[in-house]
């Protein structure tokens, strides 16, 4: 096995893969959506290294073999003769379609006696995992009905083989449930609310969104659930002071552009419209309209240990250190993201279809005004990080009104029935460090006063690609929160425009007389 063979293989593997992981020891170690990859041949070794934020990992590659959806590689660890194998997969869940079914099955049969236990004098009339494409149900939540005379609740449950991811979005199918429910039985019973049944463990995320939702709306009950000893615990969902999450201080980025002014002016004199985004003092970003070919940092040489600037390079989870080897490709790969990246670029090519978000977020950074005239130009900040104990928030621009109002704007250049609820993630943390006053220590806004209103919540999307559920799902937000949804024309990548625009008040009066009938 030699780099180069491996690299390429690798590389045709994971070519439109959006969800790939490295799987080793039966767990998984890393999430090549965040995570990057390097292949070397040093000591005449093929030699391939992964890290992220968390762990990295060095292995010797020996042998790589496509097996179904998986790249099985057959490594040696440090130090170590016996060969053992490590998987990179396309897709999180790795489980056999039957496998998911035989645990769904066995997962109805469970819930259904659990919510027997938890609910008494309730009765159990429907439950399935029947898919209904039309109104955006599949197999993996198990949706049902429970009732006590002319009361009724929704139910939806995920269980525990199905991934984080899955689990996350239970709550946007609850909603869409609810709503069904509410139709079918508007002439038999009142359905007050949600049933939401999670796995033991992971339902923080969820359990943060309900207490954003309208309580008038429904009444909004969080269970988790213990597939091993079937014992349901019903979770307090109206806590909204114990947000874990801290704020990443603003980069000053004349500081950085100063640090890296010999590497700007390296790419510049091959890519002239190059982005520079500084991610931090000792860490810039190259983009050719919003895809990253390559990044600036700071770097210790292990045999001095002084500080150094590199220039590393590549597209999507790969990466390399640019020396005089691999100049030629380097320049080469820069050339080419220039080739192709534009508006009137082929758009059968990889290239052009890859991170359509960030493309997205490139555009409406440098035209924020165009989504909305109150925004002000010299004030949006791109991919802000705010961490928590359990993952990492990028909000995909934050910005202000001219009015001082913090305005929180989530794009999605794509399909995704998920936009609400991702939208309301991040307008929690920014409304959560807003009450704490911490925008202004951190560096952002510097010189003005926010103002104390809420956070505005502005959902970006194509028009003919926002889902059809987006209105339903809307309608149930807390009404505390402003947020606007604007559909922007197709051809968004050759002109930013605004063709619809709907806001809080437009669909919120509905909901009232959805919850009186």
């Amino acid at each position: 096995m030699t780099p180069e063979t491996l690299g390429k293989t690798l590389s045709d593997f994971l070519d439109g893969s959006r969800a790939a992981v490295v799987v080793e020891d039966g767990a998984i170690a890393f999430d090549l959506t965040e995570a990057k990859y390097s292949i070397s041949g040093e000591y005449n070794k093929c030699l391939i290294h992964f890290w992220s934020n968390e762990r990295n990992i060095v292995r010797r590659v020996l042998d790589a073999e496509v097996k179904g959806t998986s790249l099985r590689l057959q490594v040696q660890r440090m130090g170590q003769n016996r060969p053992t194998r490590l998987d990179i997969c396309r897709d999180r869940d790795q489980r056999s379609p039957a496998a998911r079914r035989a645990a769904r099955v066995a997962y109805e049969a469970r819930l259904r006696r659990a919510l027997e236990r938890s609910f008494p004098g309730w009765t159990v009339i429907r439950l399935t995992t029947a898919m209904d494409l039309e109104r955006s149900f599949g197999p993996a939540y198990l949706r049902g009905l429970i009732r006590k005379g002319q009361r009724a609740l929704a139910v939806v449950g995920a269980n525990d083989q199905e991934t984080q991811a899955t689990i996350d979005g239970a709550l946007t199918c609850g909603i869409l449930w609810l709503e069904a429910c509410r139709l079918a039985e508007s002439q038999r019973r009142v359905v007050e609310g949600l049933v939401l049944v999670l796995p033991k463990g992971t339902s923080e995320l969820t359990r943060h969104r309900i207490a954003h939702l309208h309580p008038q709306a429904a009444t909004w009950r969080l269970n988790e659930f213990d597939q091993r000893s079937d014992e349901m615990v019903r979770l307090e969902v109206g806590d909204r002071g114990n947000l874990a999450t801290r704020l990443v201080r603003a980069v000053e980025e004349s500081e950085a552009w100063d640090r890296f002014a010999s590497s700007i002016a390296r790419i510049r004199a091959i890519l002239p419209p190059a982005e520079v985004v500084a991610l931090s003092p000792g860490l810039v970003s190259f983009r050719r309209c919003g895809l990253e070919f390559a990044q600036a940092r700071v770097a210790h040489d292990s045999r001095n240990f002084r500080a150094r600037e590199e220039i590393v390079f590549g597209v999507g989870a790969e990466e390399r250190v640019l020396d005089e080897r691999n100049e030629q490709e380097f320049t080469d790969l820069v050339r080419l993201a220039a080739a192709i990246r534009h508006k009137d670029g082929p758009k059968n090519h990889p290239l052009w279809r890859m991170h359509p978000e960030r493309w997205l977020e490139s555009v409406a950074s440098e035209n924020v005004a165009l989504l909305d005239g109150r925004l002000r130009p010299e004030f949006v900040y791109r991919q802000v990080p705010a961490f928590s104990a359990a993952d990492r928030a990028m909000i995909d621009l934050l910005g202000m009104t001219r009015e001082n109002r913090l305005a929180v704007i989530e794009l999605k250049a794509d399909e995704d029935i998920h936009l609400p609820l991702q939208g309301l993630d991040y307008w929690a943390r920014v409304a959560w460090h807003q009450e704490r006053e911490e925008f202004p220590r951190f560096g952002y806004f510097p010189n003005q006063i926010i103002s104390a209103e809420k956070p505005l919540l502005m959902l970006v999307a194509p028009a003919l690609h926002v889902h059809p559920a987006t209105d339903t799902i809307l309608r149930y937000l807390s009404p505390e929160i402003e947020w606007e949804l604007l559909g922007i024309d197709e051809h968004w990548r050759e002109r930013l425009r605004v063709v619809f625009r709907k806001r809080a008040g437009d669909l919120r009066s509905e909901i009232s007389d959805r919850r009186s009938a």
